[in-house]
């Protein structure tokens, strides 16, 4: 993706290069339940169902902070463009496919942050392996916490005590998961050979071994081959994301939060996890509402840790071609140009 202040593409080549973008968001299991209408004055967002999990995520909450996700990179690639954006949120209550809707307000200069924000959506990844022995900082969760408040998304930091409380959570959802042929099924699928192609978890992203650390990490019932390495989870971070409201809206927020603090801690060279098995369960959420003291509903946690300069980058997963992803409408112009 280019990125320039001296020319704008037409709105219509935007809201498609955006998209493209866009499919370079994090999903569960690498699902990416994302479909795009472009058109001349608008970019639409529309949840694919047919990549949905009913066995693992039957309220569809992490379909809907995936596409938020989604939602996020597009806004950053628009602005990485010179355009300013408006968002409308779930536009059509007759259509509940119909998420958000982006339409370009103004061209603006391209600034330093719109580049590095782009940068970093190019270079974001999920590495499962432990990080470091540094310590994030108060200052680094600070500042992830007003990106997230910006969304309307709150931000807790576990203590040592509540991050004790989140292994016994994150256990629990493992052994609730294992019981569940459905779920079994949906990650056996999305992590082995008959997953669609450009889509799942290949086992160049999946620890060879679980790795050494307090909070276990998600079970996906086959090791890969990404060498685990040493290290402990010791010197992480957690943090849970959550609100005062449970719904549809409020997870699309989430997985806006969930970029803006994706993107800007990979440009600090920060290691993102997340967690998503306590919020796919009733019983464990109830418990991180718990450890929330009741202040809100948690939208999902993440681990955040210094990421091991040790360590290989680890290959991206693949992606959907464009064409899956995206529908340009067709006009008498073709004004939506080439997405590359």
């Amino acid at each position: 993706m280019t990125t320039s202040s001296e020319h704008h593409r037409p709105p219509a080549a935007a809201y498609a290069v955006a998209a493209a973008a866009a499919g370079r968001a994090p999903s569960i299991h690498n699902t990416q339940p994302w479909h795009w209408q472009i058109r001349s004055d608008r970019l639409e967002l529309y949840a694919d169902t047919s990549r949905a999990l009913p066995g693992t995520d039957p309220d569809q909450r992490m379909l809907l902070l995936s596409c938020g996700a989604a939602l996020h990179h597009a806004q950053v690639a628009l602005h990485a463009q010179g355009y300013d954006v408006a968002v409308r949120p779930l536009p059509d209550p007759g259509r509940p496919d119909h998420l958000a809707t982006l339409t370009i307000t103004a061209e603006v200069p391209v600034t330093a942050q719109a580049v590095r924000l782009a940068q970093a959506l190019q270079l974001r990844h999920t590495d499962r392996r432990p990080t470091v022995d540094s310590p994030v900082t108060a200052e680094q969760v600070d500042e992830l916490r007003r990106l997230a408040d910006a969304v309307g998304v709150n931000v807790h930091r576990l203590t040592s005590d509540q991050v004790t409380e989140l292994v016994v959570a994150v256990s629990h959802a493992e052994d609730a998961a294992a019981g569940e042929p459905a779920v079994i099924a949906e990650t056996s699928y999305w992590t082995g050979p008959s997953r669609p192609a450009g889509t799942g978890l290949p086992p160049e992203v999946i620890p060879d071994r679980r790795p050494e650390t307090d909070v276990g990490e998600r079970d996906f019932g086959t090791r890969g081959t990404l060498q685990a390495g040493g290290g402990h989870d010791k010197a992480s971070t957690y943090i849970v994301l959550f609100g005062a409201d449970d719904d549809r809206a409020a997870w699309l927020r989430a997985g806006q939060a969930l970029s803006a603090i994706w993107l800007h801690a990979t440009g600090q060279g920060l290691a993102v996890l997340p967690f998503s098995q306590v919020i796919e369960i009733d019983g464990t959420r109830a418990m991180m509402r718990r450890i929330l003291s009741q202040r809100g509903y948690a939208y999902i946690v993440l681990r955040l840790g210094v990421a091991d300069p040790e360590h290989t980058l680890t290959g991206h997963t693949a992606r959907l071609p464009f064409e899956q992803i995206a529908t340009i409408e067709q006009t008498g112009s073709g004004a939506a140009g080439n997405a590359g």
